[in-house]
């Protein structure tokens, strides 16, 4: 059986490569598909594809934001040299020879000239950046475990509250079912009752025969068979899919929709309090139902 899974969840991870140190920062909520967004720091571009595809074979649906930071644990800084600022500094001091001091250039005055000399960091060679950038995939893979984990504790949780919500769609269905008020014996004492009541007041004059056709066909009409039916196949189908697990938000949400259905039905063709009040309650539970499913992959 695969677990069922939530669309919620939050993961990070760090570590340290080298001299770089990564942390990833996973978040997931709901979402119709699965969307996304991505944040990488500059130069890491090339990866994105790679940590897309990584990310759609762990995660169904939701919207997923994953950022990555990068940072150095040990700095590796280097002086650029403009070389061609030195050479026109030197031709400047040639054609100005007899006009300024001659002294010999120091090193500590070249440093005093902006644009000369430029500290930046150390740019490493392809052997180091493809070892970091493995580091940095192993990562987000072990980000993306605890990010599922997580989605499964939820989502089997979220499984046991659908089920108890299952359970009382099951209840409110048998007490419509076994409601006195839709025993064949009582739908005709009610009918005839009132068909009386008609003949009585004044329509004598109606015929007879296609009066009680009409009887008949409001008798069809007000009888809930087909829907209770229905409702303890959608049950019996919504168990199932809780059973199998996996991405059963989707189904669920169909389910749901034909519940709602299938109580508004009831709702209108009930002439009894009691069945009237299971009907309500049924679409209660229902919505509450609906709403707890949108959070499932």
């Amino acid at each position: 059986m695969t677990t069922v899974q939530s669309m919620t969840g939050f993961a990070r991870r760090e570590g340290t490569t080298g001299r770089y140190r990564w942390a990833w920062e996973l978040r997931s909520v709901n979402g119709k598909g699965l969307d996304v967004r991505l944040r990488l720091p500059p130069g890491l571009d090339l990866l994105e594809t790679e940590v897309r595809r990584r990310i759609a074979a762990e995660l169904g649906r939701g919207n997923i934001q994953a950022s990555l930071s990068l940072g150095y644990s040990e700095p590796k800084i280097e002086a650029v040299l403009n070389r061609d600022a030195l050479a026109a500094l030197q031709v400047l001091r040639s054609e100005l020879g007899d006009l300024v001091d001659p002294s010999p250039l120091r090193l500590d005055s070249l440093l005093s000239i902006r644009g000369l000399v430029e500290f930046k960091e150390a740019e490493d060679d392809a052997e180091a950046v493809s070892v970091r950038d493995a580091a940095i995939l192993d990562g987000l893979d072990l980000a993306l475990e605890d990010l599922v984990t997580m989605r499964r504790s939820e989502g089997a949780a979220l499984a046991a509250i659908l089920s108890g919500q299952v359970r009382t769609i099951e209840a409110l269905t048998a007490t419509v079912e076994n409601d006195p008020s839709r025993s064949s014996e009582e739908i005709a004492r009610r009918l005839s009752a009132q068909l009386s009541t008609l003949l009585e007041s004044g329509g004598s004059g109606l015929d007879r025969d296609r009066l009680y056709g009409e009887v008949a066909l409001l008798a069809t009409k007000a009888d809930l068979r087909e829907e209770i039916d229905r409702l303890k196949a959608h049950v019996a189908a919504a168990d199932d899919l809780l059973a199998r697990g996996g991405p059963i938000g989707r189904r669920l949400d169909f389910l749901a929709q034909e519940f709602n259905r299938e109580s508004n039905t009831i709702c209108s063709k009930s002439n009894s309090a009691a069945v009237t009040a299971a009907g309500i309650e049924l679409k209660v539970v229902i919505d509450q139902f609906r709403e707890q499913v949108q959070n499932l992959e």
